[in-house]
């Protein structure tokens, strides 16, 4: 009998926790389009790679990405909205900090973000 109740206790907490993970498609794409752009600012290129989309990485090979990159160009970079028009689609909005010409200058950026799977993928424009 001590065994059932340890098992339905352990499922019940089980359940909670996975519960509470659960993320809006906006909450999710915030947190990786951010998670993506913290690793363009540390130039860590290879990670950046991984957000991309399934379809953007069999055309794009990861040393053509990562050689595509100016090293030191993002100084910072905060995603700021995130709409989703369908269940599988939404755009982020971000504004990039970056070095031009010597002046440090700040822009708006939107970018795609596609549902694949159980995941969210940036699309990479060509």
């Amino acid at each position: 009998m001590a065994a059932k109740v340890f098992v339905a206790v352990l499922a019940l907490g089980l359940s909670a926790c996975a519960s509470m993970d659960r993320k809006t498609p906006e909450e999710a794409v915030r947190d990786r389009a951010q998670a993506r752009w913290d690793a363009l600012v540390k130039g860590d290129f290879k990670a950046a790679y991984g957000y991309l989309s399934p379809g953007s990485r069999a055309i794009l090979p990861e040393s053509e990405y990562v050689n595509s990159l100016r090293r030191d160009f993002w100084m910072s970079a905060k995603v700021e909205k995130v709409v989703c028009a369908t269940e599988k689609s939404c755009s982020a909005r971000a504004s990039i900090e970056y070095e031009f010409q010597g002046r440090r200058t700040q822009s708006p950026l939107s970018e795609t973000w596609i549902r694949e799977g159980s995941d969210w993928w940036y699309v990479q424009r060509s």
